[in-house]
């Protein structure tokens, strides 16, 4: 096929035939990694192809290829609800929260407040930040067990301290799923002047997310995650209300993806994650919610059933679920050694909550998954206990 032709096709195939996995393998892991659909994949081969056929006229003065990044953009922004001109495009959530940090206006003494649940790729920004310019970070807890939505809020509200310029939290718990109230924290920051940034490596492709609305200041997101983009891929949302309190230097010359302050971007890795953005619009994200929140409750009836296990997770039809869904090992099964066991001896991909958090397991099932893998997942957990 034509790479023009192979760059115009539709990209939202049948789930279950649009993936490349290994034969006979369960995967149950796409809150670590999404697989890359093959039609995405295949429009990523068509813009290499296209780039190396004549890189600097494809690449730079509004070239062809450029020309499609720029499409890609708008199609990531149309995704968060924002215009492009308010969105980077990064290479992970986690490059996305260095940038914003290494552009952000605070000094020694000014406080960031954080939960004890954040990834390190949202945490090592800030105490790097700590360690190098002498600001303060704050931690508030958040347990598994903490599901009222309200009392979490009035705990960052009790922890802001007159130095606090900067809330920084998940907008899905990764150990566990739990949907943050995001709106609400926003809120509280809003009215007391301080910056609201958002992790959301667990949120976006897999619930709906409108950074309007959301009333974050910043939205950092990946693209290899829920929205199955490629790998290498992510984004950053700064408000134009940030004014000069964030300036990174990415923006030193405006938003474009390749210009003299972001320097040159890969172009098909831009346009397949533009593509991924379209398919998740196309397949519409409330569709997805849905779905993979009806495989995520299967699995926590089922893991409910076997003797030793607890969930770490909201129950089914809790406001704050999501597709990820976490349960406590018993004391004497080791979480690596399940995770491995459950690689090895079945064929399933799970993740192993990290030790920091608890010993358990997670499993997020996605729209390429269906019931019988998770009922596949279920009766391997259940054989791997009774070991």
């Amino acid at each position: 096929m034509p790479v023009q032709a192979v760059l115009a096709t539709d990209v939202t195939a049948d789930p279950r035939s649009d993936y490349g996995f290994a034969p006979g393998l369960t995967y149950l892991n796409t809150a670590s990694l999404g697989p890359t659909p093959l039609s995405v994949r295949a429009k990523m081969d068509a813009a290499w192809i296209e780039l190396e056929q004549n890189p600097v006229f494809e690449t730079y003065n509004d070239g062809p290829l450029h020309l499609q990044s720029d499409r890609a953009r708008e199609d990531v922004a149309a995704l968060l609800g924002c215009r492009a001109a308010e969105l980077l495009i990064t290479r992970s959530t986690t490059d996305a929260m260095n940038i914003l940090v290494s552009g952000i206006r605070l000094n020694a003494g000014d406080r960031v407040l954080l939960t004890d649940q954040e990834h390190e790729g949202g945490t090592y920004c800030w105490t790097n930040l700590a360690r190098r310019r002498g600001i303060v970070v704050d931690t508030i807890p958040i347990t598994p067990e903490d599901h009222d939505p309200a009392a979490i809020v009035a705990r960052f509200a009790g922890a802001i301290r007159p130095g606090t310029k900067v809330i920084s939290v998940s907008h899905v718990i990764s150990a566990t799923g739990y949907l943050m109230p995001i709106p609400e924290i926003a809120a509280l920051a809003r009215s007391k002047g301080i910056l609201c940034v958002v992790d959301g490596a667990q949120a976006l492709g897999q619930v709906p997310v409108d950074v309007k609305a959301l009333g974050c200041d910043a939205y950092a997101a990946p693209g290899h995650k829920w929205l199955m983009g490629p790998k290498g891929t992510g984004m950053l949302y700064l408000a134009p209300e940030t004014g000069d309190r964030v300036e990174p230097v990415q923006l030193e010359d405006g938003h474009r993806f390749i210009s003299n302050s972001t320097g040159v971007g890969c172009l098909p890795l831009c346009i397949g994650l533009g593509a991924a953005a379209a398919a998740a619009r196309k397949r519409d994200v409330t569709t997805i919610r849905a779905r993979t929140l009806a495989l995520r409750n299967r699995a926590c009836h089922g893991l409910t059933r076997i003797p030793g296990l607890r969930l770490a997770s909201v129950p089914p039809g809790a406001p704050a679920a999501t597709a990820l869904v976490a349960a406590y090992l018993p004391d004497g099964i080791d979480s690596s050694a399940f995770r491995a066991a459950m690689r090895t001896r079945h064929q399933i991909i799970v993740k192993m909550a990290e030790k920091r958090w608890f010993n358990g397991f997670r499993l997020s099932p996605h729209i390429f998954n269906d019931e019988e893998d998770v009922d596949r997942a279920l009766r391997a957990i259940r054989l791997e206990l009774a070991r």
